[in-house]
């Protein structure tokens, strides 16, 4: 298995300090957010320096019910080939649900969101899995995620799951420890039983990032510091085997070049105080170690047979598809569900929504000033997302349109202009809103939303 070394998750705020460290290997880039025939310079002055740049998905929903969708495997098999990419990444979880299987309308998470621990769920993602190397011109590796709620009735510890799927479809692992660490404290899932099952051999990269607790619940920020329990479960991790990459994510509120270096230093010596227990004696064996050669040394399937999916995938579409409308949507909360963790991902998904639009669309925080996240969130109460992130702007632009309440006459008006310039066929007057947009910050009237409750990852 390819040896990557030392990483950071390659992020347009970063760029400039990324391509100044010292130390860096690789980097990883999410692969929705690059377009192949336009890459960013700063990712080609790091391709041609030799690092390595990795596509991380997140959207291709491998652990929903619905079969991976053609155009969506195209595009990542794009970017890998665009990249030079040794391997793809992408998750265990479902982001979407609804449709033809359950004979209701199609609802988007717009995040990542636990598959149950089932045989069923584990049939239809192996399933969806083998669809995904067939496409894919390098190997696949996938993520285990971070969780705010648990499934009732799951069959299997992440562990035996995982290990299952590497034994069915002979798929890599990309093992996050800063998500062992979330589902330690939000499941009570202990991260040392979880690296003992795992099926180490197959491990292709490891994900660190900080998060922070609230009210007893981790969220996975990626906008903190890395936290010592994480370093610790690295240590634990490399003591057991040697990791090929282990890579940075941080995501928001970049801090500088020094403390991003401070972090990888950190990541480096956790790695090495577990080499080092390894050297000792003092780390336990690794079970089946002896088979690296074989596990996820290829794209397609080995040991286990296929079992049949008839069924199963009707049964995780209405199951997935009863969660995430009570998440999105406003449904009773299924049963057997925890009632408080599902009220804190709903509205985890929410902030994420509104985050990420505030993103994609800068200018609707300025036009709306500091009642824009009130106004978001109060929206996504009542509006499941439809069509992605940019669709949500308009979606809400036309929403606070429709009920004329924009702030003042100024701000009603400037979002009026700024919908009917987005949602046409082409922008009806270039630089029209841009230039309102400039005049507003000049005068000091630019207000910003507070800072958004981070959803896992």
């Amino acid at each position: 298995m390819r040896r990557l070394g030392t990483g950071i998750g390659w992020r347009p705020e970063i760029a400039g300090a990324v391509e100044g460290m010292p130390g860096i290997d690789w980097v990883e880039v999410v692969a929705e957010n690059v377009c192949p025939g336009h890459l960013p310079e700063s990712l080609l002055r790091l391709r041609e320096r030799g690092v390595t740049v990795v596509p991380h998905g997140v959207s291709l929903g491998l652990g929903g019910a619905d079969r991976p969708d053609e155009q969506r495997l195209a595009a990542l098999a794009e970017r890998a080939q665009a990249l030079g990419s040794p391997l793809v990444t992408e998750h265990i979880a479902f982001v979407r649900a609804g449709g033809p299987l359950t004979a209701s309308p199609r609802l988007e998470a717009g995040h990542l969101l636990p598959v149950p621990r089932t045989r069923d769920a584990l049939d239809v993602l192996c399933e969806n899995v083998r669809t995904a190397q067939a496409a894919l011109p390098v190997p696949l590796a996938l993520e285990n995620i971070a969780a705010l709620f648990a499934w009732p009735d799951e069959e299997l510890t992440e562990g035996q799951f995982l290990s299952e799927l590497v034994e069915r479809t002979g798929v890599r692992l990309l093992i996050d420890v800063a998500n062992l660490h979330t589902n330690h404290v939000n499941r009570g899932e202990d991260p040392a039983r979880a690296l003992a099952e795992l099926p180490l051999e197959a491990i292709a990269y490891v994900h660190v990032a900080g998060g922070f607790e609230r009210d007893g619940v981790w969220h996975d920020s990626h906008a903190h510091p890395v936290p010592g329990p994480v370093l610790d479960i690295l240590t634990g991790l490399a003591a057991r085997v040697a990791p090929p990459g282990v890579l940075l994510e941080r995501d928001e509120n970049f801090p500088g070049p020094g403390e991003l270096e401070r972090e990888l230093d950190a990541v480096r010596e956790a790695v090495a105080a577990g080499r080092g227990r390894a050297a000792d004696g003092t780390a336990s064996a690794v079970p089946g170690a002896g088979g690296a050669g074989a596990v996820g040394a290829g794209a397609g399937g080995v040991g286990v047979l296929a079992r049949p999916v008839a069924g199963a995938r009707e049964r995780v579409a209405v199951a997935q598809t009863a969660v995430l409308s009570c998440l999105v949507a406003g449904t009773p909360v299924p049963e057997g569900f925890d009632r408080v963790r599902m009220g804190v991902q709903s509205r985890a998904l929410a902030a994420k929504r509104a985050g990420v639009v505030a993103k994609v669309a800068p200018e609707l925080p300025v036009i709306l000033g500091a009642g824009y996240r009130e106004a978001f969130l109060g929206y996504a109460r009542q509006r499941p997302m439809r069509g992605g992130y940019r669709q949500d702007a308009l979606d809400f632009a036309g929403h606070l349109l429709k009920l004329g309440r924009a702030g003042d006459a100024r701000a009603l008006r400037e979002l009026r202009e700024w919908w009917l310039d987005r949602s046409g066929p082409a922008p009806r007057e270039r630089g029209l809103v841009e230039r309102v947009l400039r005049r507003r910050v000049r005068g000091g009237t630019r207000g910003l939303p507070g800072e958004p409750e981070p959803a896992p990852q």
